[in-house]
C-alpha cells in the first residue's frame, strides 16, 4: 500500500508545473506549489501516508460536507433539500448567472458557494461564532482530531476579498431564497472555510462517510448512514465542481475538493482515499492530486463506476 502511494505521489508530482496555487485569496497564495502529500485511511482506522505528509492547507469547500451533513441532520432532508437543489453544474463554483436566470431562485447544490451559504443560513445559530463551532465539531469527529482550529490569517484574507460570496449571499436574500444576517452568515461561512487541516485528516474524514458515518478511528457514529449516503451521492455528481464527471470518468468515486490544494475521497465500504497539492488547474482542483487518484484508483481498483 505505501508503495502503491509513493508511487501515485510521484506520478502526480510530475505534472505540478501545469498547475498554480490560488491568487484570489491572497493567504492561499503563499502556498507551495511543489508540495503533494497522499494518505489512505482503511476501514480499520489504519492510515498510510507519502509524499509530502508534514504539509497542512486550509479545507476550503470540503467543508461543505461536513456543514451539510450537520445541516441534514438538525433540519432533515426535506427542508434542506426544498432549498437547495441536487443537480450538478457546469458552471464555476461561484457563478452566479444560472442562480439568477432560473426561477426558482435556488442554488442547484449544496457542494457549490451559493448552496453552501444557504446552507449555513439554516443552521438555528444566530451568532457566527456558535454556527461556526457547530460545523467544526463536525468536523473534529469526522476526522477524530480535536485539534482542527481556524487559520484566522486566511480567514481575513478571504472576508476581504469574497464580493463574488457577498453578491450571492445578498442576492439569495432580495430574492427571499435565503433568511438572516448575511454578514452574519457569510462570517461562519469564510472561517469554516479556513479550518486547517492535513491529508490524514481528509483521508479520516473520507473513511467516515464511506463506513456509513462511523470513524473508523474513534468508533463513533458520527453521521447517520443515510446522510452519509447522501452526501457520497452528490461528491460523485457534483464535488469537482464544472470538473465532476471528468473525475468520475478518470478516477470514479466519491471525492470533494477545495482551492487550498486538498481533495477528499471516499469508497464506500473500504476507504477513505486524501491528497493534499496546492498547484490547481483551471477548475480549481489540485492537478497532481487528481492525477495521484487516478493513479490509485487504477493500482488499487478503487473504481466504484
Amino acid at each position: 500500500m505505501e508503495g502503491a502511494l509513493r508511487e501515485a505521489v510521484e506520478l502526480g508530482r510530475s505534472i505540478l508545473g501545469q498547475g498554480s496555487v490560488a491568487t484570489y485569496i491572497p493567504e492561499l497564495a503563499k502556498a507551495d506549489p511543489s508540495a503533494l502529500a497522499a494518505a489512505y485511511c482503511g476501514m480499520d482506522g489504519k492510515t498510510i501516508s507519502a509524499g509530502d505528509k508534514g504539509t497542512e492547507i486550509t479545507i476550503q469547500s470540503i467543508s461543505k460536507v461536513a456543514s451539510l451533513g450537520l445541516a441534514l441532520n438538525i433540519c432533515g432532508e426535506e427542508m434542506v433539500f426544498s432549498k437547495v437543489g441536487v443537480e450538478p453544474s457546469a458552471d464555476p463554483f461561484n457563478s452566479i448567472m444560472r442562480l439568477e436566470m432560473r426561477a426558482p431562485h435556488r442554488p442547484q447544490n449544496p457542494l457549490i458557494n451559493s448552496g453552501a451559504i444557504l446552507v449555513l443560513s439554516l443552521l438555528p445559530f444566530s451568532d457566527s461564532t456558535e454556527r461556526l463551532e457547530a460545523v467544526l465539531d463536525t468536523m473534529r469527529r469526522m476526522s477524530g482530531n480535536e485539534g482542527l482550529r481556524v487559520n484566522e490569517a486566511v480567514a481575513a484574507s478571504e472576508k476581504d476579498t469574497s464580493d463574488r460570496n457577498r453578491s450571492l449571499g445578498y442576492f439569495l436574500r432580495s430574492v427571499e431564497a435565503m433568511d438572516g444576517n448575511v454578514e452574519n452568515i457569510l462570517d461562519s461561512y469564510f472561517r469554516q472555510c479556513a479550518i486547517e487541516c492535513s491529508v490524514e485528516d481528509l483521508a479520516a474524514m473520507g473513511a467516515t462517510l464511506a463506513c456509513g458515518g462511523v470513524n473508523p478511528l474513534t468508533g463513533e457514529q458520527v453521521l447517520p448512514e443515510r446522510t452519509a449516503m447522501i452526501l457520497r451521492a452528490l461528491m460523485m455528481t457534483c464535488g469537482l465542481y464544472d470538473g465532476s464527471g471528468d473525475f468520475a470518468v478518470r478516477v470514479g468515486f466519491p471525492a470533494k475538493s477545495g482551492v487550498g490544494g486538498g481533495i477528499m475521497g471516499s469508497v464506500p465500504a473500504r476507504a477513505g482515499v486524501a491528497v493534499v497539492g496546492p498547484a490547481l488547474d483551471k477548475r480549481g482542483n489540485s492537478i497532481g492530486g487528481v492525477r495521484t487518484l487516478e493513479m490509485l484508483s487504477e493500482s488499487l481498483s478503487l473504481r466504484v463506476l
